[in-house]
């Protein structure tokens, strides 16, 4: 059974600053430590990717996988799956929500849920994806906020 994660930061950006950098998977090796490269496989009509492939390298942890993205038309929900099992996942599911807080701070949940090809012990499973939300929205946090203050 997959369990899901689910974590908020709030990044000091609009919500459209957000999504940007989110959406700018080309750049991820720029900012996501353990993205190594992210190629746009294939795109929707107006430009935004309908599928990614990333080469992840986090020590331990090496993979290859496509994932399929979708968008809600204000872009205040971008959530994706995994194309196909790689040599590590059997399923990835997730979504970036992003709520305006009125104030130009915007709120941004990441949800996960993972499924590893390996088996690993529930509690450190647990561990590791607290680890990898925590890194990835502190991660989009500077991104974004650095961009923003540019």
């Amino acid at each position: 059974m997959t369990d899901i994660s689910t974590q908020s930061i709030v990044i000091d950006a609009p919500c459209e600053k957000v999504a940007e950098v989110i959406c700018d998977f080309l750049r991820y090796p720029e900012w996501v430590s353990a993205v190594k490269s992210a190629d746009v496989v294939e795109e929707y009509e107006d430009g935004y990717a309908s599928q990614v492939r990333f080469v992840l390298d986090a020590g331990v942890v090496a993979d290859e996988y496509t994932l399929s993205y979708d968008y809600a038309d204000d872009l205040s929900r971008i959530e994706w799956h995994l194309v196909k099992p790689s040599k590590m996942q059997k399923s990835q599911a997730g979504s970036y929500d992003l709520a305006d807080n009125g104030d130009g701070t915007s709120t941004v949940t990441y949800t996960l849920a993972v499924e590893l090809s390996i088996g690993m012990l529930g509690m450190f499973k647990r561990k590791a994806e607290k680890m990898i939300m925590d890194s990835a929205l502190k991660e989009l946090k500077r991104r974004v906020e650095s961009q923003a203050s540019a």
